[in-house]
């Protein structure tokens, strides 16, 4: 029944006539600053909160423990640095690899038009 009402208002937008508008957070775009969270899939049957502060420039991860609906830290870390690495923790192919088969099929597509 409450699913019907809120179909006929969105229909007849009735909550732009009857109800009073409410004002907004100041939407953040590219930039943002502060704290966000999300939820993520930590393993298979693992789900947890991921937070990230773009402000001090870390990662924070909860696990939620079923049966007992508690969040337990798993990991934290910050990426100040990170961004200077070029080749860090990468399993193949490596980016010289990919380079090497990029420049391959180039130099098969000008050879065989």
């Amino acid at each position: 029944m409450s699913l019907a009402a809120i179909a006929v208002c969105m229909v007849l937008r009735l909550d732009q006539q009857v109800l009073p508008t409410a004002d907004a957070q100041v939407v953040r775009s590219a930039g943002s600053r502060g704290i966000f969270a999300f939820n993520a899939q930590l393993c298979e049957n693992t789900h947890g909160i991921c937070m990230v502060d773009v402000d001090t420039m870390t990662l924070w991860c909860y696990e939620y423990v079923c049966g007992t609906k508690k969040l337990r830290l798993v990991g934290n870390r910050s990426w100040m640095y990170d961004r200077y690495l070029e080749n860090y923790n990468i399993d193949g192919p490596t980016p010289q690899e990919v380079q090497r088969l990029v420049d391959q099929e180039r130099e098969a597509k000008l050879r065989n038009p």
